[in-house]
């Protein structure tokens, strides 16, 4: 079978658009691409490099959490960059495209949307309040034991989750790249990411995203170039060919039906768009700075980086509607009107060999590899620091840990979640594991960001109000995923859905919002008046930075 293929279940792994989820299929081992396996592993020496002196500059808990704070703007631009375009930016968005036309188009926007919220409304607040993790903002004014437990909760949920997904996308690109079984790959991938976090910390992982990033603005551009070299570098000629190549002609470019139930395409949209500013291991990127306008700088750049990749990706899946759609080779049985080889998610892939052959393949998957490995890490630090530094250092320590002491928790919370994941990742084989992504992005949407943005800008939030709304948030997104059509019906087996939609933002994201006003509202105990009234020294430091951890000194 060809090595294409391998690529194509990665994607189908990762694919965060849960509404065209299928159950993961398991295919047989692969020949060795040696392309890809040799660019993985010049990948996998040069991040081993970088962690073994990243390693040398991590002294502290500020080191290890936050690099120090010492990364400049562009750079952690880049780092965020890294963080966000992820394989399945490159392969599930390309093929929507090739498949849908303009409702890939707008499912693009609704991942680009949320940069311009966190830009203007969060940055500066975010590097001003924190100091290693979001909890430091919720908990500035409130209760510290019990907002940073629930914080710590929340972050966790959504780490899990993403790691499993992760996980398995990376275990089966390994195990048919290089032939291996399922369980050693998964193995494999656990340990690099150990490896990387345990000994590297924030530094490490914040270069392995910089080298992804330009890896993957490098393979997606050329693959871009390469492809509108094809019709004469005109958008206007690409458009016209698409429409006569594709099987709905001019339906294309207009709204079809992943877009005809308006509740289920708003409930989407704002997952997708808050969800974004709720990720513990984005929101961990802003205290990597040294003050707040270098996290404004880091945004600038991340969204420009972020909003030309989701360019080069929509040239991509029209070029491909042409370059691909119109090749009996990429079709199973050369019938056009069949199933793509591979998969749904293969497009990218098959027009990667299209346009530049075997070796640029190889390019592609050995990107594709880095680009989960790096994801992996980023979010086991945040897992690892939402144990060490919110449970450990400050609800059972009350602050009194020493540094030694919270490193050592970290590295232990660091190889606990390395095997978590490797298990579930293991677990998680021939399951369904697209519903995950819907659920991390609305427990984000529902629970994170409205505690988050509440505790920034509204003086009268309370624990409590928090707490509830927070909770109210979590359950609700949880309780709706598990009745959806991705859970109730293709994990579960039913025949038909509770609750009809696929995202659940819509409903979870106000009911918290809601929840945590009129609790707050309704709390007139005397440690409210206190958190209201210590709302204004926080309005202070959020818009000076005065106080704010500085960066450290190297």
């Amino acid at each position: 079978m060809n090595p294409l293929r391998a690529l194509g279940l990665a994607g189908l792994c990762l694919f965060s658009v849960s509404t065209l989820a299928a159950p993961v299929i398991v295919a047989e081992k692969q020949p060795l691409n040696l392309h890809a396996i040799g660019m993985f592993f010049v990948f996998v020496l040069g991040t081993l490099a970088i962690t073994w002196w990243a390693s040398r500059q991590t002294r502290s808990t500020a080191d290890f959490y936050t690099a120090g704070g010492g990364i400049s703007g562009f750079q952690n631009g880049l780092a965020i960059a890294g963080d966000y375009m992820s394989a399945a930016t490159l392969l599930g968005l390309s093929s929507l495209i090739f498949a849908k036309g303009y409702d890939g188009f707008i499912y693009t926007v609704a991942f680009f949307v949320g940069w311009p919220l966190i830009t203007f409304l969060m940055a500066e607040r975010l590097r001003n309040l924190g100091r290693f993790t979001f909890a430091d903002i919720v908990s500035y004014r409130l209760d510290q034991t019990r907002i940073r437990t629930f914080a710590a909760f929340g972050s966790l949920t959504v780490v899990c989750c993403y790691l499993v997904v992760q996980m398995v996308g990376a275990g089966q690109l390994i195990k048919l790249l290089f032939g291996l079984d399922y369980p050693v790959a998964v193995l494999v991938v656990g340990a690099l990411m150990l490896v990387y976090v345990i000994f590297g910390g924030m530094l490490a992982t914040t270069w392995v995203q910089i080298i992804k990033a330009v890896l993957l603005l490098a393979g997606g551009t050329t693959l871009a170039l390469l492809a509108m070299a094809q019709f004469g570098f005109s958008y206007e000629t690409l458009a016209a060919r698409a429409i006569d190549s594709h099987a709905i002609g001019k339906a294309i470019m207009g709204p079809g039906s992943m877009l005809a139930d308006p509740l289920n395409a708003a409930s989407m949209s704002l997952g997708l768009a808050f969800g974004i500013a709720g990720l513990p291991h984005i929101l961990m990127r802003f205290f990597t700075v040294p003050n707040a306008k270098e996290a404004r700088k880091s945004v600038f750049y991340a969204t420009g980086f972020i909003g030309f990749f989701f360019l080069v990706v929509i040239t991509l899946g029209f070029s491909a509607i042409v370059i691909v759609g119109t090749d009996p080779q990429y079709f199973v049985g050369g019938d056009l009107k069949g199933a793509l080889i591979g998969g749904g998610n293969m497009v990218a892939m098959h027009l990667a060999k299209a346009v530049g052959g075997n070796l640029f393949l190889g390019f592609l998957s050995a990107t594709a590899f880095a680009t989960i490995l790096a994801v992996v890490s980023g979010l086991a630090l945040a897992g690892a620091s939402a144990i060490s530094h919110d449970l450990y250092a400050t609800v059972f320590k009350k602050g009194q840990a020493s540094e030694k002491d919270e490193m050592r928790v970290t590295r232990i919370a660091t190889i606990g979640l390395g095997l978590v994941a490797i298990g579930l990742g293991i677990l998680f084989e021939k399951q369904n594991v697209a519903f995950l992504v819907g659920l991390t992005f609305g427990v984000a949407a529902s629970t994170n960001f409205p505690v988050l943005i509440m505790a920034m800008y509204w003086k009268g939030l309370t624990t409590r109000g928090a707490l509830c709304g927070g909770c109210a948030g979590l359950l609700s997104a949880l309780l709706l995923v598990i009745l959806s059509p991705a859970v109730w019906v293709t994990v579960l087996g039913n025949a038909k859905a509770i609750f009809p939609y696929d995202h659940p933002a819509l409903f979870s994201m106000p009911l918290a919002f809601l929840v945590i006003v009129v609790v707050s509202k309704l709390d007139r105990s005397a440690r409210a008046e206190h958190e209201r009234a210590a709302f204004d020294d926080q309005f202070v430091r959020a818009q000076t930075g005065l106080g704010a951890a500085a960066a450290s000194a190297h």
